[in-house]
């Protein structure tokens, strides 16, 4: 058995699909299947069921999985320990950071990073908060960027900038002519939200529940996973949303939408580390580098 088969077997449990596992291996789809069928024969195992056109994993697969995942993790982190024995900043740094995080403060200091380490492999996730801090608290990530505080409590936080949110909506919204607008009124219109689980979602019910109004009481059209799939849809005038002032920057600039502060203290751009895992140099000087 190889490292190189157990990277393959991962890529189709993945996706449950050897073409697309070739295309992410960069290798043919008869390399794989060759590959699935050599470690199979090699331990007299079936690990996929073919059912037609689709695979499945067997309970051997699935149990498999979870072996070879720790293993290559294993692998990964030996491998991240040799680096660190060098003199030059390298290896990889998994970073996860939640979207209006990573798009509108993150990219330019991970650009000064890769810069000054140009050996380094800066590995970066995009996925909302609640899965950054569970990235950071499995191990699967060795530094994450958030919007706000999290609820683990196992992992170091930092705050390391900070940022509005805004009320937004399209040109023709009844709201567009306002300088303020009563979170009272909230309920009188249609709504836009990110999804739950994000921060900039856990900000806007923080500000609702403070101004005692239920989100029960409004009438959400929607729930997007993105910033920019939100303005897209509040530009129609159709419907309001409250986003990250840093988010909403370009489309106001555009004048795309209307901006109309909040009444909510600045919310916290925070970093999260986990104080029993080892921090490598790479961590190290990204911690440096967002802290100026």
């Amino acid at each position: 058995m190889t490292f190189e088969q157990l990277r393959i077997f991962l890529a189709v449990a993945e996706r449950l699909h050897v073409t697309q596992a070739a295309s992410h291996l960069n290798l043919t789809q008869s390399a794989v299947s060759a590959s699935i069928a050599q470690l199979e024969s090699q331990h007299g195992v079936r690990l996929f069921d073919r059912i037609g056109r689709r695979i499945e994993l067997t309970e051997a697969g699935r149990l498999f999985a979870a072996e070879a995942r720790a293993l290559l993790e294993r692998v990964a982190q030996t491998r991240r320990t040799l680096d660190e024995l060098g003199e030059e900043v390298r290896g990889q740094l998994r970073i996860h950071a939640s979207q209006t995080v990573a798009s509108y403060w993150l990219a330019p200091r991970l650009l000064e990073l890769r810069t000054r380490h140009p050996a380094l492999e800066i590995a970066l996730t995009v996925a909302n908060t609640a899965l950054v801090s569970s990235a950071v608290a499995e191990g699967t990530a060795d530094i994450g960027f958030v919007e706000g505080a999290v609820r683990q409590n196992d992992l170091m936080q930092r705050v390391v900038a900070r940022d509005e949110l805004h009320l937004v909506v399209g040109r023709d919204h009844p709201w567009a002519a306002r300088t303020m607008v009563d979170p009272a009124d909230y309920a009188s219109q249609a709504w836009v939200l990110r999804e739950p689980g994000s921060g900039t979602r856990a900000e806007f019910e923080t500000h609702a529940a403070s101004a005692g109004v239920a989100m029960e009481s409004l009438r959400i059209l929607l729930e997007l996973p993105s910033n920019e799939a939100v303005l897209s849809a509040v530009a129609t005038g159709l419907a309001a949303s409250v986003l990250s002032r840093r988010a909403v920057a370009s489309a106001l600039a555009a004048g795309e939408v209307r901006s109309i502060p909040v009444d909510h203290p600045a919310r916290p751009f925070t970093v999260l580390t986990h104080p029993e895992r080892h921090r490598t140099r790479a961590v190290e000087t990204l911690l440096t580098i967002v802290a100026a």
